[in-house]
């Protein structure tokens, strides 16, 4: 049986490049557009007394393969090391489905306006459920190898001209270093897309450097 479709998530990520590894990492606002025929204001009813979302999605923007691999290079490991794919959160799945725990915001007719996505823009989206913190945040728990992980920010500095609430968005995700893992590329300039803007942006000795706002 295919999957079906309910939604649709409108966000800021243009681009697969940039789009934080984990949901939570950032604050951008996106929204979820729900779909007919399931776009009707019932579907919704006491959602609102909901603080945080689990959303069900695909990765889109991923090519699919008939013969996945099910080893990845994790990239909080350096890229350095083979993990089972199911022992990851890696887009490159075997059905290529994703789940992130988002926060609500709150509810404008039947789009749900959401915080701390890790969604590619137009990301099709197969579920939405309820988080119940009773439930689902377990007082003890073992997060496997994630434990000995220390994720590090970037220093991130402005050599352009650049309004304040953008510029707090662009902090927000080149801070987490976009960069690929699976190798030292050594010195390169990079550009993301963020909304309608492009950003380009440099490395230099553990400093990113904004160098182009278009």
């Amino acid at each position: 049986m295919a999957m079906i479709k309910i939604a649709v998530v409108h966000s800021d990520f243009k681009e697969k490049f940039s789009i934080p590894r984990q949901s939570g990492l950032v604050s951008f606002e996106s929204t979820i557009e729900l779909l007919f025929p399931y776009n009707r204001v019932e579907a919704l009813v006491g959602l609102e007394e909901f603080s945080h979302l689990w959303i069900i999605f695909d990765f889109h923007g991923i090519e699919k393969s008939e013969n996945p691999s099910l080893s990845v290079r994790p990239p909080r490991l350096g890229g350095n090391k083979k993990l089972g794919v199911f022992a990851t959160r890696s887009p490159n799945r075997p059905n290529h489905m994703g789940l992130s725990l988002v926060k609500l915001i709150r509810i404008e007719g039947t789009n749900l306006i959401i915080s701390g996505g890790d969604f590619l823009d137009q990301t099709p989206v197969f579920d939405i459920k309820p988080y119940l913190k009773e439930i689902e945040s377990p007082l003890v728990a073992n997060s496997g190898w994630t434990n000995h992980v220390i994720t590090k920010k970037l220093e991130v500095f402005f050599d352009c001209e650049c309004e304040i609430g953008l510029k707090e968005k662009i902090i927000e995700v080149l801070s987490l270093d976009p960069r690929p893992r699976f190798h030292d590329d050594g010195y390169k300039k990079y550009g993301s897309r963020l909304g309608e803007v492009d950003v380009h942006w440099e490395v230099i000795d553990g400093i990113l450097r904004v160098v182009q706002i278009i």
